[in-house]
């Protein structure tokens, strides 16, 4: 792409196509609503073992409107790490973003708050996680990369599958 298709002034692009400008997706603020870390057993849990633990990871994402074209979009995650023994650690975090989402066509709306927006901000999560488990005593948990377009796409045809049976459930969550 040549440097003289980018808007001199630093403004979004003009949709060619529709005279729209272009759709804008901008961070306004991040925080963490919620933070518990459970180490029951210590500080025999932290001990080293010849059995490796067992690791779960689940992960909701929420979303409130809070004004015109403003957003909170949430990460909830729960992890644990078990031995046959017992639970050595467990951790929930609520880690949001505020977003300001300008331009957004409705029918693709969902797409930039339930896929996109998570995407933005769980890099945070990840570490918050990270460095929570070895504040704990545990070498840093760092969860893998997380593919929010195919747990979007999975929970639709979950809901379209309980729609069908006459039930409704909440969409947004992956367990590991």
């Amino acid at each position: 792409m040549a440097d003289n298709d980018k808007p001199a002034d630093g403004a979004a692009p003009a949709n060619a196509a529709a005279g729209q400008p272009s759709p804008t997706v901008s961070i306004v603020a991040q925080y963490i609503r919620d933070l518990s870390f459970e180490n029951p057993e210590a500080p025999t849990s932290i001990m080293a073992s010849a059995t490796p633990p067992q690791f779960s990871v689940g992960i909701n994402v929420g979303v409130k409107k809070q004004d015109d074209g403003l957003y909170a979009v949430e990460l909830t995650v729960n992890a644990k790490a078990e031995r046959p023994t017992g639970m050595l650690f467990s951790v929930e975090l609520i880690y949001g973003g505020l977003f300001r989402l300008n331009h957004i066509p409705d029918a693709q709306l969902p797409l930039f708050l339930m896929i996109e927006c998570p995407r933005l901000i769980f890099p945070f999560a990840r570490q918050a996680i990270a460095n929570v488990t070895q504040s704990g005593g545990f070498p840093p948990m760092l969860m893998e990369p997380v593919d929010f377009a195919q747990i979007y796409r999975q929970n639709l045809q979950r809901m379209a599958e309980m729609q069908k049976q006459g039930k409704v459930e909440s969409a947004g969550e992956k367990t590991n």
